[in-house]
């Protein structure tokens, strides 16, 4: 592809997603901006993940095997529906004013990663494969998040997603996460920069972490109580806080 078109690219990912985001405001016209744009956030997550995973898993090369490889025409693809929609998020945070500094911190960190990567060129490969581990366990986010709001959250689907999101994050986002920065970080193919905002993404995902265990804790040592309740409602992302 072209250096021009990667502009275009996610200008008309941005702009879908943007789209997407007015259209479910109108046929939701009840419910809040919040329900509108977490199903977008449900919608990215289920097919970056698809499309993520095929590149990894079918498509190639192997993450861990390639870093550094130059990007392929799928790779870019997908990185620029991602890119296209993370700035539609960062900006729709930013003007409701819903997230925390970790979160704001991930959103910028991945934005940044992108770019440098469809500017470099090259080392897609690896960034494809963070974006499947991080990606996949959103949608049993947003699941979460929606089962809160129609009453259905204390249910035994409620506990089926709250442990499959954990399992999920802790064997792929944490575990399989390791493993690719490893590749990364020790193969000389990947720009220095590229490794430096790679190690950030993983300490933001160990923030997240702790978040979660914390949480996991106070719900198996205690049920919660209307502030706990209240303040697990009021954020956008995190598993702990919603």
């Amino acid at each position: 592809l072209a250096e021009g078109m990667l502009p275009l690219l996610t200008l008309c990912s941005f702009v879908t997603w943007l789209c997407l985001y007015s259209c479910f405001c109108r046929w939701n016209r009840r419910r809040s901006c919040k329900w509108s744009c977490r199903l977008v956030t449900l919608l990215h997550g289920l097919v970056v993940t698809c499309l993520s995973g095929y590149v990894m898993f079918l498509d190639g090369p192997w993450p861990l095997t390639h870093a550094g490889s130059p990007n392929t025409p799928l790779q870019i693809h997908v990185l620029s529906l991602t890119l296209g929609y993370f700035i539609f998020d960062l900006g729709w945070c930013l003007y409701f004013q819903t997230e925390g500094d970790l979160m704001l911190l991930h959103h910028t960190l991945s934005i940044c990663g992108m770019i440098l990567v469809l500017g470099l060129g090259k080392s897609a490969t690896e960034v494809n494969a963070v974006v499947f581990v991080s990606e996949i366990t959103n949608p049993l986010l947003q699941t979460r998040w929606f089962l809160r709001e129609m009453g259905s959250y204390h249910t035994s689907l409620g506990k089926l997603v709250d442990f499959l999101f954990v399992l999920l994050f802790l064997v792929l986002r944490i575990g399989a996460g390791a493993w690719i920065m490893y590749g990364m970080v020790t193969s000389p193919e990947p720009n220095w920069l590229l490794k430096a905002g790679g190690l950030a993404m993983y300490v933001v995902s160990l923030g997240f972490m702790v978040e979660i265990c914390r949480f996991v804790r106070r719900k198996m040592w205690k049920k919660p109580t209307s502030l706990d309740t209240r303040s697990l409602q009021d954020q956008k992302f995190g598993y702990f806080q919603g």
